[in-house]
């Protein structure tokens, strides 16, 4: 007996359908998220960089797009040359950062605002997960560089120091900076000098004809919220300390007249010296006895008749007496 013709079609469609298998979801829809997003703030300088998004089977160039969004709204905004706070376009952009570091100082994200950022990859119609970078505030997470520009001026027994802020911060703002100088005697003992809200500093009672070695370093203070970051030493500078020309000449005098005064003591002690000693410096200096010339002779040659001679000339000569007359005068009677 053969079953009905509907029967025999209702199993035939359910062998069908079961013998067909429906086709699988596309696994690859959605692109992998960029890793390792990082913040990167140094001085002005702001940027956000991330490891690129690599598909084995798609050769076609993968865009990213950066969002931000302030701590006080639940709304993200596209980092965009369109955005009032941003000066850079970094939407649909192959790089793997984006620098939104402004311009000037009226540009460019708020200082002493929290502000979150997010990318995401993106390839025609398939996207990746949002990203979200941690919030951060310029301000609290700045790493703040030496100041800039120094240069040193010396003086007379000082040095004057000289330099640029790291980095210009608004008027308006609640922020300022202060400088600390580290200076110290060449081989000597470090010491530091601050704070100062001036970039003209001057370091005084310094030994003249001195070389002095410094250092300057800048910290951020903010008074509300309250923030205090410390900023990086500038490098090792070493300069020599002057003499001004009336302290030259007043140190000319004093040696003048201090070369005088030890001279005039000296004089006066060696002529109270010679006073004192007389006789036995008379008795130092007075030459010794002398040979008679013709005994030394004799000393050096005995046989020489020297003897002789000098009893020759020793033996008694006659007295030559010239006439005498005896003139008498009488007396007068």
């Amino acid at each position: 007996m053969r079953p009905p013709p509907l029967l025999l079609l209702s199993l035939l469609l359910q062998l069908g359908g079961r013998g067909v298998a429906a086709p699988p979801a596309d696994s690859v829809s959605q692109l992998p998220a960029p890793q390792n997003p990082k913040i990167h703030l140094h001085k002005t300088k702001q940027v956000l960089s991330w490891e690129p998004v690599s598909l084995d089977n798609d050769t076609r160039p993968v865009v990213y797009r950066v969002q931000y969004k302030y701590s006080t709204s639940n709304d993200w905004f596209n980092v965009d040359v369109r955005e009032a706070h941003v000066s850079v376009n970094c939407t649909n952009i192959t790089s793997t950062e984006c620098n939104f570091t402004p311009d000037s100082v009226s540009k460019g994200f708020p200082l002493h605002f929290n502000i979150s950022l997010r990318v995401r990859a993106e390839l025609e119609e398939r996207v990746s997960d949002w990203v979200t970078v941690p919030w951060f505030q310029h301000f609290r997470n700045v790493t703040i560089g030496p100041p800039e520009n120094i240069w040193v001026t010396p003086g007379d027994g000082s040095l004057i120091v000289r330099f640029y802020p790291p980095f210009d911060i608004e008027a308006s703002s609640k922020a300022t900076f202060l400088y600390y100088v580290h200076y110290w005697e060449r081989a000597g003992i470090q010491q530091v000098e601050g704070p100062f809200r001036s970039n003209v500093i001057v370091l005084k009672d310094l030994k003249p004809l001195r070389v002095y070695c410094l250092q300057v370093k800048a910290q951020l203070s903010v008074t509300e919220p309250d923030i205090s970051r410390s900023g990086q030493l500038s490098n090792i500078t070493c300069h020599e300390t002057i003499i001004d020309a009336s302290t030259e000449l007043q140190q000319i005098i004093l040696i003048a007249v201090g070369t005088f005064l030890l001279l005039s003591v000296l004089a006066g002690g060696c002529f109270f010296l010679v006073l004192k000693y007389r006789s036995l410096i008379k008795y130092w200096f007075q030459s010794p006895p002398s040979i008679p010339l013709q005994i030394e002779e004799y000393l050096k040659d005995p046989a020489q008749p020297i003897l002789e001679a000098l009893e020759k000339d020793s033996s008694p000569k006659d007295d030559a007496w010239d006439s005498v007359s005896i003139v008498s005068f009488p007396g007068k009677e």
